[in-house]
């Protein structure tokens, strides 16, 4: 993961061993040569795909000009960054103590999450709302296609319930924990006090949030969405139909994979979604 990047851009150099220093270990090493389960590792995952999109968009120079932004839950921070509102060294900074209190939440308070296909929005979020113990929507990823997040309990019930009512599939994923639901409610307080003391700056264009699903650029009002993004859910079905509201007719994903990609264009399929990694 962003091996490519270091080898042929001098300024990606830079900032790779910039973000070694500031993490107090290589973690070029663990993305380069790393093996699975040292990327599984939290405090690894999160800041070396924070660091590929960041770097990527950095390196794009004056190319990179977009009239709107949005990331996808720890992308929403890559965004920030790439706009501008955050410094690098800030941004990564954040991210990885956000990496840190998740998992140190995840141990507190164990929880899983499950894909809901086939259902519509309105019926996950009232059979959620009915089950007696901590299940919520986590994702709106895209038409017919939530993730749910809560206790290995009631998600386990929730899968039940989601399939009874007409579900084409509710599968418990391989995560560590309950995220973007209640039991992140530690993790959101200790990231608050970071976010706090952090500096954030007027955007180059709108950051579409999470947590709104608007595009902002109100510093303040920026750094409260960020806090709450933890324990609320990732409008991403929201963000795209209010980007394309907006004017946006071409979406390029910036970083590993093309997740994103295929969301939004399960989302609204004229527009044009390409990725660069």
């Amino acid at each position: 993961m962003g091996k490519e990047l270091y080898e042929n851009s001098a300024l990606a150099r830079e900032l790779f061993e910039q973000a070694n220093a500031i993490l107090g270990f290589r973690i070029t090493d663990l993305m380069f040569e790393g093996t699975d389960d040292d990327l599984r590792q939290t405090k690894v995952t999160q800041p070396a795909l924070f660091l590929h999109s960041t770097i990527l968009a950095k390196t794009l120079g004056s190319d990179f000009q977009p009239d709107m932004v949005a990331g996808h839950s720890l992308g929403e921070f890559s965004a920030l960054v790439a706009t501008e509102a955050l410094s690098f060294e800030d941004g990564l900074r954040l991210v990885y103590k956000r990496a840190l209190a998740m998992q140190k939440a995840v141990e507190e308070h164990p929880g899983t999450m499950a894909a809901v296909i086939g259902l519509p929005d309105d019926r996950v979020d009232a059979i959620c709302a009915e089950i007696d113990d901590i299940v919520v929507p986590a994702n709106y990823n895209c038409p017919g296609q939530i993730v749910i997040s809560g206790t290995l309990t009631g998600i386990d019930t929730a899968c039940k319930l989601l399939v009874a009512a007409g579900a084409k599939r509710a599968l418990k994923l391989n995560v560590g924990g309950a995220f973007h639901s209640p039991l992140m409610e530690p993790a959101r307080t200790q990231l608050a006090d970071a976010i706090h003391a952090t500096a954030f700056q007027q955007p180059v264009c709108p950051v579409y949030q999470n947590v709104t699903a608007q595009g902002e650029t109100n510093p303040e009002t920026i750094q409260a969405n960020l806090i709450a993004q933890l324990t609320a859910p990732v409008r991403w079905v929201q963000t795209v139909e209010n980007m394309i509201a907006a004017g946006a007719s071409e979406f390029m994903e910036l970083g590993p994979g093309e997740v994103l990609q295929g969301l939004i264009k399960k989302t609204n399929a004229e527009v044009v979604a390409e990725g660069m990694s």
